[in-house]
């Protein structure tokens, strides 16, 4: 049987489990590509799945993440018959230490928001109080850039001062309350967008190029990569990336936990709060971006050296 019948049964065999699972039919889809479309299923051999597996770069886990969902295909394919054995390596590379997040101090927020008022010469599509207001929703929400720039007119919420993010990452809806200063920076940005003339539509997007178009997830990058070097912000501890967009969602979770550390909350039983807060599963899912820095790392000795000296006191 061809690989992609077997490819396209098996999408819609999790897809009848109740799945989702666009991600991983687009993973299979490619696996595919490149086997070539007309390629029978037994046809696949083992050294051509490693070529798929390890690119043309070294192993990311990018590598694990191609490898758990070609696993479960051909657990699938095996049983149903469709082949005999499953072609994938019988040796796992080490998977590569997790992408350390850059956390952001409170001036170098200060001075990308400052930046964006000359951050490029041209303002041909994003105008720079939208790139402000984006920066500042992004850092101020923890939204995910996609669920920001895929706001409408009806998903902002300004009398009542609350967001409502459509069909997240996990295709769970919720509701994000936006502080007094956030809400007043988003009315100041909505007169200005109405005032320009964009469309007042409830489905338009809330966010808009000079064209009234919305603005893609690349063109926000691009944009914050020209701002970060213009501003002079880049990590210098070896990492492979430079500080980004999303790493803006990091600087969020860290300055609220040490918050709560410093007013002397229960921060395990604020958690999963924050885990709702942003739209994760699990709080499993909440503590990846609980990165210590040292700033926290001293606000939980302080709590612990707090803690512990009272038990001493109690014996």
């Amino acid at each position: 049987m061809k690989l992609a019948q077997v490819i396209t049964q098996y999408v819609d065999f999790r897809k009848n489990l109740g799945e989702k699972f666009e991600a991983g039919a687009k993973r299979l889809q490619s696996f595919s590509r490149a086997m070539g479309e007309s390629v029978d299923i037994s046809e696949v051999s083992a050294e051509r799945v490693k070529a798929f597996l390890d690119g043309g770069g070294p192993v990311t886990r990018s590598w694990h993440i191609k490898h758990t969902a070609l696993r479960g295909f051909y657990r699938y394919a095996v049983s149903r018959g469709f082949v005999a054995s499953v072609p994938l390596p019988t040796i796992i590379p080490k998977e590569p230490a997790r992408f350390v997040p850059y956390i952001y101090s409170c001036e170098e927020i200060q001075r990308l928001l400052d930046g964006t008022a000359f951050y490029q010469k041209q303002r041909i599509e994003m105008e720079p109080e939208t790139f402000r207001t984006i920066l500042l929703i992004l850092y101020g929400s923890a939204l995910r850039e996609g669920e920001c720039l895929s706001l409408t007119l009806a998903d902002v919420d300004l009398g009542q001062a609350v967001l409502t993010i459509r069909d997240t990452k996990f295709y769970k809806s919720r509701l994000v309350p936006l502080g007094c200063e956030l809400n007043e920076v988003l009315l100041r940005y909505a007169k200005r967008r109405k005032a320009a003339g964009h469309s007042q539509d409830p489905n338009a997007p809330f966010f808009v190029t000079k064209l009234d178009e919305r603005i893609p997830n690349d063109l926000l990058r691009r944009a914050f990569r020209r701002l970060r070097k213009q501003v002079g912000i880049r990590r210098c501890d070896g990492a492979r990336f430079q500080p980004r967009v999303h790493d803006l969602r990091h600087a969020f979770a860290l300055r609220r936990l040490t918050t709560w550390y410093r007013e002397g909350k229960d921060v395990q039983k604020l958690l999963p709060l924050l885990s709702t807060y942003m739209g994760h599963v699990d709080i499993a899912s909440t503590q990846c971006y609980l990165t210590m820095t040292p700033e926290l790392l001293q606000e939980a000795s302080i709590r612990f050296a707090s803690y512990a000296f009272s038990e001493v006191g109690h014996d």
